[in-house]
Formats: C-alpha cells, sequence, structure tokens
C-alpha cells in the first residue's frame, strides 16, 4: 500500500505559478513511477506529467513547456511546478503512483485559474 496526500492548489490568476505536492508513504517511493493526472468538470481524467523512478519525465502536449514534474526521493515527495497557467488548466490534480499492475491515488487538490 501506498497513500498519497496532495497539497498546493487554489485559486490563481491566468499567467500565474502553483506548486503541487504530493507525499507519499506505506513503500518504498523509488520502486514508483509518479503521475499527475487532473479532470475538469464533464471531461475525462487525463495525464498530465509522469516521471519514472530513474527520473525520466513525460508530458501531455498541452502543459510541454509550462509544467514541470520532479521528484525528491529523500523526501518521498514528487512535485508538479505550474507555470503561465491558463483557465484551461481548472481542474482537481490528483497524484498517483504506479508499479504495475497496482496503483495507487490521492484525493485531488483544486486548480482554479481565473481572474
Amino acid at each position: 500500500q501506498v497513500q498519497l496526500v496532495e497539497s498546493g492548489g487554489g485559486l490563481v490568476q491566468p499567467g500565474g505559478s502553483l506548486r503541487l505536492s504530493c507525499a507519499a508513504s506505506g513503500r518504498i517511493f523509488t520502486d514508483y513511477a509518479m503521475k499527475w493526472y487532473r479532470q475538469a468538470p464533464g471531461k475525462q481524467r487525463e495525464l498530465v506529467a509522469a516521471i519514472t523512478s530513474g527520473g525520466s519525465t513525460n508530458y501531455a502536449d498541452s502543459v510541454k513547456g509550462r509544467f514541470t514534474i520532479s521528484r525528491d526521493n529523500a523526501a518521498n515527495t514528487v512535485y508538479l511546478q505550474m507555470n503561465s497557467l491558463k483557465p484551461e488548466d481548472t481542474a482537481v490534480y490528483y497524484c498517483s503512483a504506479w508499479q504495475l499492475p497496482y496503483s495507487y491515488w490521492g484525493q485531488g487538490t483544486q486548480v482554479t485559474v481565473s481572474s
């Protein structure tokens, strides 16, 4: 079992920045690939960014160049730095830990981009 707790969401104006954090506990953090997903009202959950246990990253096209995923294995934490935020980034953001066939999810944190 892995427990995940997200933090850092909130209300920000367009063009602003937020940093989301996801603290993990329960198993060996470095064994897991970590991913951030988001779900906007009325839309399907989509993958935003992922980072492997070795530190390789990939991003959705919609966030490339604006978002950065990183992990601090000593702190058992994964981050999502979000810059140049747009109203269409508004969603609940979820952290997840993956070691196939298993995945674990946090409770989500709301990000609202609005003036």
